[in-house]
């Protein structure tokens, strides 16, 4: 079964210096049919305007990531970690038993356009963790990428959670598929651009949930950004 998410009924909120879009319940923003799928509990499409960002604050027992699609995002933390999260950046934080840290957008000229993204781990109280690679987009185009994994395959990060995250660019002629498992779930999230999914065309902003599905084929992009998430029912 293929279920399509569009973009124009996500949760949004515009705090002014943060205009997020929420593709499942978050914050002000609660529908008890979209509190996550599988273990993926959270994605928010957030802008951030210049000279701005998250003070410090605390999270526990989730796997965050960071995707950042244009502009910078500074991280600090309290495990002593330092970084500007670029394009084509993969972070991974581990919250485990508790974590500290801040998120900010020091350009005084343009947004920080980014996706946060939380999965649930499969075990709590965790030591507190981080993770950044880089991933250019040869080595996404045309092709699903591996970025982040329970096992670290293929380069890809560390994710302590059983869960996959696969990241493509497609235009034109360029496709791809992907087995799956019909145990499990699949999460198609399309950040910008067209793409034809399994026959459906999404927009940028559009997802679609695949579950009891074996295949998952990707198609007649244009200008298309997608992440793909592989996740425990």
């Amino acid at each position: 079964m293929l279920t399509l998410r569009p973009s124009r009924d996500r949760g949004y909120a515009d705090h002014g210096w943060l205009k997020s879009f929420h593709s499942f319940s978050f914050a002000g923003y609660q529908d008890p049919a979209h509190m996550g799928f599988g273990n993926l509990r959270v994605i928010n499409e957030d802008r951030i305007e210049p000279g701005t960002g998250f003070g410090t604050h605390g999270h526990r027992d989730m796997e965050i990531i960071s995707y950042v699609m244009s502009g910078a995002l500074a991280h600090q933390d309290n495990m002593g970690n330092g970084a500007a999260i670029l394009p084509g950046d993969v972070q991974r934080m581990s919250a485990g038993r508790g974590v500290m840290h801040s998120e900010f957008n020091h350009n005084a000229q343009g947004q920080t356009h980014f996706l946060q993204i939380w999965i649930h781990p499969s075990r709590q109280g965790i030591d507190p963790g981080y993770e950044q690679k880089s991933f250019s987009q040869a080595q996404k185009r045309g092709q699903l990428r591996l970025v982040a994994s329970p096992d670290g395959a293929k380069g890809s990060v560390t994710l302590h959670a059983d869960a996959r995250l696969y990241a493509g660019l497609f235009d034109d002629q360029e496709s791809a598929s992907l087995a799956l498992d019909p145990r499990r779930k699949t999460y198609v999230h399309l950040i910008k651009g067209q793409l034809r999914v399994n026959g459906y065309d999404l927009q940028g902003g559009d997802a679609a949930k695949l579950d009891g599905e074996t295949r998952l084929h990707l198609e007649r992009g244009l200008d298309a950004e997608v992440l793909v998430f592989d996740l425990s029912a």
